[in-house]
């Protein structure tokens, strides 16, 4: 769809015959023991491998790739300014995900078809109709975006005009690269099996509730982002020409920081400080926020800002 394009999103179409597919292939990984149990609950089990009420006559799955960038936010700690990233997808998710529906409602609505959103796997989804491929890291990149995107799903009734199916496949440049391998401390990316290990992923651990401890195993230098982890998507070299896709976000004074870190509740926060949250889409991150915050800023000696900066 031309117009997609021109926005600087990219998209696949396909049959929505292809529901079978996807919900045999999350269950056979399942069945087979390659998703950790804890992990196969947590983000795997709530998909819908039908269309909805609102449009049974669906025949299409549209997958789209909205451009997302990392977002920066600067934290005051011991009189020092500290910058935190949090990466792509994270944030703002509904406002990027309403963005792909009105665009696309814009183009199909005037030729009479409709879309409604989908409860899918997404990055396998992009992968199978030829959006993305696999990263070793089992990020999905997309060319001209690398990794810095957002995947949005939809059904539409919009007849396939062809319909690309492909295995999982990883980018031809993976088979000869280890970098993302070397990067990640805590060995989540092997060269024995394609699937991630999920279980010593960084982003698994650090999108728990603050009451959950870090695994002994899991040492606090390797931790990078105030949620997820960068570190394999930063040494990519598919990212090269991305990493400077970087929005400045909001700036937390002393004392915002010393309540963010102590977890007081968002209503007895003060008010700029809601302010600051609600409009950096940070609400959401709240039950992990305190426990993520205080092991970076109190960790090893990390970059700062100069009071110029």
């Amino acid at each position: 769809m031309q117009p997609l394009e021109q926005r600087g999103y990219r998209e696949r179409v396909v049959s929505v015959h292809r529901l079978h597919d996807l919900q045999e292939e999350i269950e056979t990984r399942h069945r087979e023991g390659l998703l950790e149990e804890t992990f196969f609950r947590k983000w795997l089990t709530g998909f819908v491998f039908s269309p909805p009420e609102s449009l049974p006559e669906a025949r299409s799955l549209i997958v789209v790739a909205v451009p997302d960038t990392q977002i920066r936010f600067t934290f005051t700690w011991n009189g020092k300014r500290i910058p935190l990233i949090v990466p792509p997808t994270y944030l703002h998710w509904q406002r990027t995900d309403q963005r792909a529906e009105d665009a696309l409602v814009e183009i199909l609505e005037p030729a009479g078809y409709r879309v409604t959103r989908a409860v899918l796997p997404k990055k396998l989804l992009a992968v199978r109709s030829g959006l993305a491929a696999y990263g070793k890291n089992n990020v999905t990149y997309v060319p001209g975006l690398g990794s810095f995107h957002r995947l949005v799903a939809f059904y539409s009734d919009l007849p396939p005009q062809q319909d690309d199916w492909r295995e999982p496949k990883m980018m031809e440049r993976c088979e000869k690269c280890v970098a993302c391998l070397r990067h990640c401390p805590t060995g989540a990316i092997t060269s024995e099996r394609f699937l991630l290990r999920a279980e010593r992923c960084i982003t698994f651990h650090n999108e728990q509730p603050s009451d959950v401890p870090f695994p002994a195993w899991l040492d606090a230098s390797w931790h990078n982002c105030l949620v997820g982890c960068f570190h394999c998507q930063s040494i990519c070299p598919e990212n090269r020409d991305f990493l400077d896709w970087v929005e400045e976000g909001a700036e937390f004074s002393s004392e915002e920081t010393i309540l963010l870190v102590e977890g007081v509740p968002l209503d007895q926060l003060p008010a700029e400080a809601i302010r600051k949250l609600e409009q950096s889409d940070l609400v959401g991150l709240l039950d992990s926020l305190p426990r993520n915050l205080k092991l970076l800023l109190e960790g090893p000696e990390r970059e700062t800002l100069t009071e110029s900066d």
